[in-house]
């Protein structure tokens, strides 16, 4: 009963994702009170996920090591220049030029080994990204973002560190060490239990901080549109460079899908939190609104995908 839910689920994450949108932004005083629990659903869902993942994926690191560094450089330095140089020129806030960079600048996400899977591409690949991006959050992130906006908004960055620390560090190791003991058992017995819940955790990080942007988008303004059309373009467009980058540099069907999946998708619900709790309520605007095309976009891509892995195999043949 519960896996048939969770695949009903994961078919309905384009429609449940804004659906959980519009119903916080309509009960946005339930939101309100109900902020607190955010941080504690966002470390469930990490360790939910990470009971799929083990320590094993960092062998890849010495079998893969230009993809894995090229792949985290996209993640944490070329998209948020990307983000930074699009939102200072198209914007004149800087509030949501920080909100386009947080938006870009989170790990991938755990959703991207489920991609990666169903597009065969490389897993052990892909496990070891996941892996390294997620452990060295906590310190990339805060970096990053002092980096970029430190000078004009003070920000708390120990603090910073040690949300990112319990929140996705520690839920990750206790999942992959309960992997590793039950040598990967666990992930048949309590991580599909776990796995529709983990999606439900997500509308409701949605619905919850939908509450904080309520008073932005309860009317619609040129502005609101604007953001929604850039972040799409932003999200389109890391698709698009990690598959251009990927086919040129290797031309390998199983290092392209990886690339793609993990250098496309983000752990966006944990941008949705850090916005929440450390900014004003309008830099989680772009962050928010990429939850609404990474599921369609990944959909997308699959397709792409099993184009590109036809044509190359035609051309090998």
């Amino acid at each position: 009963m519960l896996e048939s839910l969770n695949k009903r689920l994961q078919t309905l994450m384009p429609i449940l994702t804004p659906l959980s949108l519009i119903i916080g932004v309509l009960l946005d005083d339930v939101g309100g009170h109900l902020l607190f629990l955010v941080p504690w659903l966002f470390a469930f869902m990490t360790f939910a996920g990470s009971l799929s993942l083990n320590f094993k994926g960092l062998q890849s690191f010495t079998k893969y090591p230009f993809v894995i560094l090229l792949t985290i450089a996209f993640l944490h330095i070329v998209m948020p220049i990307c983000a930074y140089i699009v939102a200072t020129l198209l914007f004149d806030d800087h509030l949501l030029t920080i909100g386009f960079i947080l938006s870009v600048a989170v790990p991938t996400g755990v959703t991207s080994f489920i991609w990666v899977s169903v597009c065969r591409g490389n897993l052990a690949l892909c496990l070891s990204i996941i892996l390294i991006n997620t452990l060295i959050s906590p310190i990339v992130m805060p970096f990053l973002l002092h980096l970029v906006i430190g000078q004009t908004i003070e920000i708390d960055t120990a603090a910073l560190m040690l949300d990112l620390l319990w929140m996705i560090v520690l839920p990750s190791i206790v999942g992959m060490l309960l992997n590793e003991l039950t040598k990967g058992s666990i992930e048949e017995t309590l991580g599909k239990k776990l796995a529709p819940f983990s999606k439900m955790s997500l509308f409701f990080i949605v619905l919850i901080n939908s509450g904080v942007i309520a008073p932005y988008i309860k009317s619609i303004t040129w502005e609101l549109v604007s953001v929604i059309v850039i972040v799409f373009i932003l999200a389109f467009s890391g698709y698009v460079m990690c598959f251009l980058l990927g086919h040129f540099l290797w031309k390998d069907v199983g290092i392209v899908t990886t690339i793609v999946f993990t250098g496309g998708m983000r752990n966006i619900s944990m941008g949705v939190v850090v916005a929440s709790a450390y900014f004003p309520p309008k830099v989680v605007l772009p962050v928010v609104f990429g939850m609404l095309f990474q599921q369609v976009l990944a959909s997308f891509f699959s397709r792409v995908i099993e184009l590109y892995r036809a044509k190359f195999a035609q051309a090998s043949a």
